[in-house]
This record gives C-alpha cells, structure tokens and sequence, in this order.
C-alpha cells in the first residue's frame, strides 16, 4: 500500500509540472516601417545606404519611384499636375490596409495602430509628397513625417514668400540656361515642364560633400524632375495637417534648400521637433550614418 500510494504522489507532482510550463510567447510585433521619398530627379535608388543601414537593423523599409522618376517608366515631360506625380505614394498608402489585415491574421493580434503606421521620410521636393500624404491620410496611415531639406509647405505653393521659401534659387551658379538643362514638353511658348541641374554643377550644388561615387552615380541615374507639376502643386487642406508629428532635418551646408529658406519654412510651419546634420543637400550619401541615427532617434521618441 505504501508503494502505490508513492507511485500516486509521484503522478501527480509530475501532472503539476506539466501543468504549470508557461504558455508560448506572443510573437514580436512587426518593426516599424519606414517609407523613403525621394526628391526631384531622383529615384529609389537615391536612398541604397540608407536603405542598407535600416534593414540590417531589422527596419521594415520602402523606397518608391514617383510619377516619371527612376524606374518610372514616364515620360516626366507629360507629368503636368502634382496630383499625378504623387499618385504612386498615395497608391501605396492606400494599400497598406489589405497589409495590415494579413498582420493581424499572421498571428499579432496585440499589435496596436502604433505599429500599423508608416513613418514618412521626404527628401527636397519630396516634401510636399508628405505634405499631399498628411492632408489626405493623417493619423489612420501615418505616425510621424520627416522632411530631410525638404520642402515643408502646409498648402503648396500659394503665394509668392512659398516660393520664395520653397524653390531654389541657384542664380549664384549662373543664368537659368547656364544651370539647368530645361524640358519644353508644351512647346517653348509654354513655361519649361522639366527641369534638371546640369551634369557639369551638379556636384558643386548638390553633392559637395558626398564621396565622389555617389555623385558620379548620381550623374547617370538623374533624370529631368517635373517642374512644372511641382511648382504648382496646391495641397487640399484638412483637419489632419497638424495631427502627425513633423520633425524636420535641417543641412546645413546646403547649396539648394539654403539654411534660411529651411529655417523660414520651420517657423511658417512649426514641426514638432528640428534636427540638425552638417552635410550638403544629400545627406543620405555625405553623411549617412548620422542621418540614420536621426531617423532612428525619431521612431523612437515618437514611440514607433
């Protein structure tokens, strides 16, 4: 009798074990996804170190062509509104949803909105994509944007001081012909619809800083960005502009986006927060590091 009744306490101390293993943790909710934009004339292909540095470090990353830029096959000549140049980001915003859905069915059901969002990242003129996104979207699609000497314009370019702020002005470099190679897709009696620094400046303006390859890659990979879509680009208004985070990154060293016209734009349209990077207008070649170390510090502070 004593044996058996042993052989029972044994049984059940063992069933006790069984019962108290923890249950299998919850699987991590998915890193936050950074979405890259580029400015005029550029492409995916302008944010490659970056692009690098955040997937190595197990980011969730986007890199988009607009309308007529990079892989784009468009002829930018025809991209004649800003609503059909910023039609590939606002198609790509408005197909996360569908994503997010297979998130959630892929097992995170804790996942909060906090990790359904995007962070937006514009560079330049990619600045007023961000803007067109906020206005649109707000807070349903979009955690924070950041705008990299981008053009950071609450309603576009609606009067003469937002051009002023927004457009550069590169008359220290030469006369308009001298410095651009202009596109007439309307014909010469039509203002230019494409417009691209030539390959001769555009080291001096754009990429002083940078190591001499990106420059040089740059050179083959730019193409005449829609100028004319652009600077007339007229952003719809809504209640969501101030509901998104805005942390802007100022260049310091900036030959196209001059340090003042970025300061005028902060202060026109205060962000929430303004770094700063001693580098020239693309500090995703001339100081990558740093610059990722600011995207980084801005998902989290913005608890992304």
């Amino acid at each position: 009798m004593g044996e058996e009744s042993t052989e029972v306490v044994e049984m059940k101390e063992d069933q006790s074990l069984n019962n108290s293993v923890a249950p299998p943790a919850p699987p991590s909710p998915p890193p936050p996804h950074f979405v890259l934009v580029h400015g005029i004339g550029g492409g995916a292909w302008c944010w490659y170190k970056i692009r690098c540095l955040m997937e190595s470090s197990g980011y969730r990353v986007s890199c988009l062509d607009l309308k007529g830029a990079g892989m784009d096959p468009t002829d930018p000549n025809t991209v004649l509104s800003f609503n059909d140049y910023n039609k590939p980001l606002l198609d790509f915003l408005s197909s996360l949803h569908d994503d997010h859905q297979l998130v959630l069915a892929a097992g995170f059901p804790f996942c909060t909105q906090t990790h359904l969002w995007v962070i937006l990242v514009g560079h330049s003129a990619g600045g007023l994509s961000l803007s067109d996104a906020i206005h649109k979207f707000g807070k349903k699609k979009i955690k924070l944007a950041v705008f990299i000497a981008a053009t950071m314009l609450r309603s576009g370019f609606v009067t003469d001081q937002d051009i002023k702020d927004g457009v550069p002005d590169l008359s220290e470099f030469g006369e308009l012909k001298e410095v651009y190679d202009v596109g007439f897709g309307l014909g010469e009696d039509h203002p230019p619809t494409t417009m691209m620094i030539n390959k001769e400046l555009q080291r001096k303006i754009i990429y002083q800083l940078s190591p001499q390859e990106d420059s040089t890659l740059a050179a083959m990979l730019l193409r005449p960005g829609p100028s004319h879509a652009l600077t007339t680009a007229r952003l719809v208004e809504s209640d969501y502009a101030d509901n998104v985070p805005r942390i802007y990154i100022k260049t310091m060293q900036d030959n196209v986006v001059k340090p003042e016209q970025q300061e005028a734009m902060i202060k026109k349209w205060p962000p929430s927060d303004v770094y700063v990077l001693e580098s020239d207008h693309s500090p995703f070649f001339s100081a990558p590091f740093l610059l990722f170390g600011l995207l980084v510090k801005a998902a989290v502070a913005y608890g992304c």
